[in-house]
């Protein structure tokens, strides 16, 4: 089993008021999310990571500048995956050559292949690389989603350890824990799944919400792992409105907001995403101000 631990945070891309990728800001925010919330692990260039609008210099310069700073601090995943296989094993090739941890593949978007073609397309980039994969499956974002016995069989390859499962299907994350190997790790891959995937025997969340409630989190997974389920299902229902509110526009403006309104810049969104409406935004600091996370 790979040790890349329970809590790792999707982070956001910090950026500038010209929308350049801004390290200095990527460094502070490291900082807090490893020593403030806790973080076992960093996951670069993925959604919430506005992967979509970075360039591949962009993303290896961002999972060179973590893996060199903080690489001794943190784990460190690198978002590689596209809707392009060759594109896939180039990116996910020169982040193995940078030495970061793990790769992150999202299924492939808008192609929308078969079972046997997603099957194909992550066979292949793992074939061309030794370090541990972690599959993505969103539907709701590439319109494709992995099902229980394509990823059954993904599992069987050497270097494919686990999955993020954004699906909100508990009957295919049922049967993926069922018959995959307890050495496989199913990751949440929404914050408000995490207590019911840890039910059924999941490892561990692939968190956006962890940018601001991190601590919890881990306390969260910390007390249902030790069979304190009375604590850990309040925990979850006190968070419930977190977990949730951050999506009240798409991701991750919302998250986004939060970070800057705390005082952490990490600068706009890239179009096209655009900041929050009045309504929104009103509606989202009420809960964050609920929660203390600002006053």
């Amino acid at each position: 089993m790979i040790n890349i631990g329970e809590v790792i945070t999707a982070m956001v891309t910090p950026f500038d008021k010209n929308y350049s990728l801004d390290l200095n800001s990527c460094s502070r925010l490291l900082n807090y999310l490893i020593d403030g919330e806790e973080s076992d692990g960093i996951l670069l260039s993925g959604s919430t990571g506005e992967s979509s609008t970075l360039d591949d210099d962009e993303k290896i310069k961002l999972f060179k500048f973590a893996k060199d700073n903080f690489g001794d601090r943190v784990k460190i995943i690198a978002g590689t995956g596209s809707n392009d296989t060759r594109h896939s094993i180039e990116l996910s090739k020169e982040a193995e050559s940078i030495g970061v941890d793990c790769l992150l593949l999202v299924a492939p978007y808008y192609n929308k292949p078969s079972q046997w073609g997603l099957f194909k397309h992550f066979e292949a980039i793992a074939s061309e690389v030794k370090t541990p994969i972690i599959i993505y499956n969103v539907p709701s974002r590439t319109s494709s989603n992995i099902n229980s016995k394509t990823c059954v069989e993904l599992s069987k390859i050497d270097n494919i350890c686990g999955i993020k499962e954004a699906s909100g299907d508990m009957r295919q994350i049922s049967e993926i824990i069922r018959d995959t190997d307890d050495d496989f790790l199913v990751y949440s891959g929404n914050d408000g799944d995490t207590l019911p995937i840890l039910s059924l025997g999941g490892y561990g969340v692939i968190s956006v919400a962890s940018h601001i409630i991190g601590k919890e989190i881990k306390e969260m997974i910390a007390s249902f792992k030790r069979g304190d389920f009375r604590e850990a299902a309040k925990m979850h229902r006190d968070l419930t409105d977190v977990f949730y509110g951050i999506f009240i526009a798409t991701n991750p403006i919302p998250i986004k907001e939060a970070l800057n309104l705390k005082g952490i810049n990490v600068g706009p969104c890239r179009l096209p995403l655009c900041p929050m409406e009045d309504k929104e935004l009103m509606a989202f600091k009420e809960i964050l101000k609920k929660h203390k996370i600002i006053n």
